[in-house]
């Protein structure tokens, strides 16, 4: 009977917020408040959640708003979990200003909060434990690997003179965007390494990145448009395309894929026999022309980041903090889809529009 009595206090002030949210055998309870839930990218975040919440046998509450300009609503589902007292909190900010009050007021609780996706940048100190997060330079360096996986492009490098160059194109949409300087950044730096092994390389173009030596037989041209927008994009493209030597070119996110494809009448100019079907390209990120690419082989394959390892490592964070273990920021890994495996299950839920 006491038993019982036990039970349903608890399960009364539950409902009335006055205790954590914590169930009555224990079981921790973690709230995780997204970017939004509509897009694929977050449907397999919020399935790496669930994974994750089975295997640690939590609790799990999920928000995501439905688009991702709408603030006001994650701030409001942010505001209603904090009421719960959850042993953690999952937080992928839509506006980190937009929650400061909120998240100062878990520092003051000991709630801890653990970030995910972009996280929670500008938070204050000691209240984001750790994040769970793509390595941007990590993933880009894949390309690179990929890239020097074929045979015959290595043979190129090898064979390469300064009066008969091998460029290896880079084009990024600014040096100026985290993600998109961080991919920049990790395929140089990983090319270089690579190409070094064979061959002399000079990395010329934009002044970030530039390390420029004369006479190298190995260029890697950095390129980045005028402005974002798509006609500069393509412009930067097309003045790639026309570099001599050009043998391979890097698109660092879905926007420089695009302006190459515009480049390249939609992509058939890179198909086998067409104008530029020597040419080998490499993507990041998955919107349906950059898949139509892959599949058609224009692309040698393009490199996806992970969000079901995003929402289960998050998951994972969270718990451990909750226990008061230790945690830190862990990179979650990215996948390389191509004709091959597109359709593969364990990578089609990465390759989202």
């Amino acid at each position: 009977m006491k038993k019982k009595l036990v039970v349903a206090a608890l399960t009364l002030a539950m409902a009335l917020g006055g205790i954590s949210a914590m169930a009555a055998d224990d079981q921790l309870y973690i709230s995780v408040i997204s970017k939004g839930e509509q897009h694929a990218f977050w449907q397999a975040v919020r399935k790496g959640c669930e994974a994750a919440a089975d295997d640690y046998d939590v609790e799990m509450f999920y928000y995501g708003p439905p688009s991702e300009s709408d603030i006001a609503l994650q701030v409001e589902a942010l505001n209603t979990e904090i009421q719960k007292s959850p042993d953690a909190i999952a937080l992928a900010a839509l506006s980190t200003e937009s929650v400061m009050a909120q998240i100062q007021e878990c520092l003051d609780g000991e709630i801890p909060i653990i970030g995910f996706d972009s996280g929670v940048p500008n938070a204050p100190d000691g209240a984001i434990y750790a994040t769970a997060s793509t390595d941007n330079q990590n993933a880009a360096a894949l390309a690179a690997e990929k890239m020097m996986e074929e045979e015959s492009f290595v043979e190129l490098v090898k064979n390469a003179t300064a009066e008969a160059p091998v460029v290896i194109g880079v084009l990024s949409q600014d040096a100026t965007g985290e993600s998109n300087v961080n991919r920049t950044t990790g395929f140089v730096n990983r090319m270089v390494e690579l190409v070094s092994e064979y061959n002399e390389v000079s990395v010329t173009g934009h002044e970030l990145w530039k390390a420029e030596k004369e006479n190298a037989p190995v260029v890697i041209d950095v390129e980045i448009p005028a402005t974002p927008e798509v006609t500069d994009i393509t412009n930067a493209a097309s003045a790639l395309l026309n570099t001599k030597g050009i043998s391979a070119i890097f698109c660092s996110n879905e926007g420089t894929v695009s302006g190459l494809l515009a480049a390249t009448s939609s992509g058939a100019d890179l198909a086998d026999g067409a104008a530029y079907g020597d040419l080998l390209v490499a993507g990041f990120d998955a919107g349906a022309p950059q898949k139509n690419a892959v599949r058609n082989g224009w692309f040698i394959g393009s490199v996806t980041q992970d969000p079901y390892r995003i929402g289960y490592l998050s998951i994972e964070l969270a718990v451990k903090a909750a226990k008061g273990e230790e945690v830190e920021d862990v990179d979650t890994g990215a996948q390389w889809y191509t004709a091959e495996n597109i359709d593969d299950p364990d990578i089609a839920m990465l390759v989202y529009d």
